[in-house]
This record gives C-alpha cells, sequence and structure tokens, in this order.
C-alpha cells in the first residue's frame, strides 16, 4: 500500500502525458506531489527526508520546465535523484561506523562486515547506472520513449536488482565468520552474567520473615 502511495505522482503523471503533453504531466506531478507531503505531514505530523527531497527536485525543476518550455530538466530529475543516493552511500563508508545499507537492515538481518561492505557498494553502482540510463535515453530518443522509461524501466531495473540482492544476501546469511560468532557468544554471555549480578544483590523482601509466637507458663496464668 505504501508503494502505491509513494507511486501517486507518478503514475498521474503518466496519465496526463498520455492524455495532453509533457508540460501537462509536468505540472501534474508537481500538484501531486505538493499533495502527498501535505497528506503525509496532517496524518503522521512529519515528513521523511526522501519526500521532502523529492517535492524540492519536482518544484525546483518542473518549475524551469514550465518556465523556459524546456522539457530537459524534467528529465533530469531521476539522474539527480539517483546519483544523490550514490553519493549518500557513498558518505556513509566514511562518516559513521556502518554503511548506511548496514543501518537500514542490520536489525533485520546478520551478515559479515565485508558483504555489507559490497552490498553497499552495489547499491552505489546501481545507483550511477541507473542515473546514466536516465540520461542516456532522456538525450537519445524521443519524449514518449523516455516517459515509458521513467515509469516502467527504471521501476523494472529496481525490482530486478532487488531480487538479485536477494539472492546475494540469501547467499551470505549464514556466513558469519567465527570470530564474529565469537564475539556475539561472548557479548551474550556478559549481559547473562550482568543480569545476575543484578539479581543477586538486589534486596529481596521474601527474606523478612515474622517469628512465630507460643504462649509462655506466665501468660498462660495470666489468662486464667
Amino acid at each position: 500500500m505504501k508503494l502505491l502511495f509513494d507511486l501517486f505522482p507518478v503514475v498521474l503523471f503518466f496519465i496526463a502525458y498520455q492524455m495532453y503533453d509533457i508540460y501537462t504531466a509536468t505540472l501534474v506531478i508537481i500538484l501531486a506531489t505538493i499533495v502527498q507531503v501535505a497528506y503525509l505531514y496532517i496524518k503522521h505530523k512529519r515528513v521523511e527526508k526522501l519526500h521532502i527531497i523529492t517535492l524540492v527536485l519536482v518544484v525546483l525543476l518542473g518549475g524551469l520546465t514550465l518556465i523556459l518550455q524546456d522539457e530537459a530538466f524534467i528529465k533530469w530529475k531521476p539522474t539527480i535523484v539517483n546519483w544523490g543516493f550514490a553519493i549518500v552511500f557513498l558518505g556513509s563508508h566514511y562518516i559513521g561506523q556502518k554503511p548506511i545499507i548496514q543501518r537500514m537492515m542490520g536489525s533485520m538481518i546478520e551478515l559479515p562486515e565485508q558483504v555489507w561492505s559490497r552490498l553497499s557498494w552495489l547499491w552505489i553502482g546501481f545507483f550511477v547506472l541507473s542515473g546514466v540510463a536516465n540520461l542516456y535515453v532522456a538525450f537519445n530518443y524521443d519524449t514518449d520513449t523516455w516517459v515509458n522509461f521513467k515509469v516502467f524501466g527504471l521501476m523494472m531495473m529496481t525490482i530486478v536488482f532487488i531480487l538479485l540482492q536477494g539472492l546475494y544476501i540469501h547467499r551470505h546469511m549464514d556466513d558469519l565468520e567465527p570470530n564474529d560468532l565469537d564475539a556475539k557468544s561472548t557479548e551474550a554471555r556478559e549481559n547473562n552474567q550482568k543480569n545476575n549480578t543484578v539479581e543477586a544483590t538486589e534486596p529481596s523482601s521474601n527474606k523478612i520473615k515474622s517469628m512465630p509466637t507460643t504462649d509462655t507458663p506466665d501468660s498462660q496464668k495470666s489468662t486464667k
């Protein structure tokens, strides 16, 4: 459902282009993206960075397309988005302790560190290739071909890459090195020891017991 919502502006762009022209379609995708972001903010009181970046690029490049009546600007948008992702993924290798793909998926699956690094570089290569492919189609073929490539071609490229990524991940899921396994088991043992220590040092109210009372001979006499 979320995927369909994210594709909502693109679908309207395609429909408007088929019915009218690239400039009408550009206006439609600008308005649809604004509505999309506004809806997300009203419903969740926050908007993901991806949607904000998309909105800025659509308004900027789409606006230039409409003002200058030059469709080249809107054709650059997929390339700028993909190359932007490539820069972010590349920067995560040098900023922070983990590649961004590991930060996104590390809580769901366990992989050796070198596999996470290779996976990140594969994504970087895919983003660069997608940007280059978009420019090649945009400026070597007619607008009809580019619109079809933007809507269907890039989507199919992404689906195929994700499937191949899934196969690669599945191949290496059980490929953790002994050192990684030892580190994980050591960490688990340390956590258990800490928990046991805390439980041993906590005062227990159950240890306080009341002493039974028995009647002494004197007390028995006084009651008579």
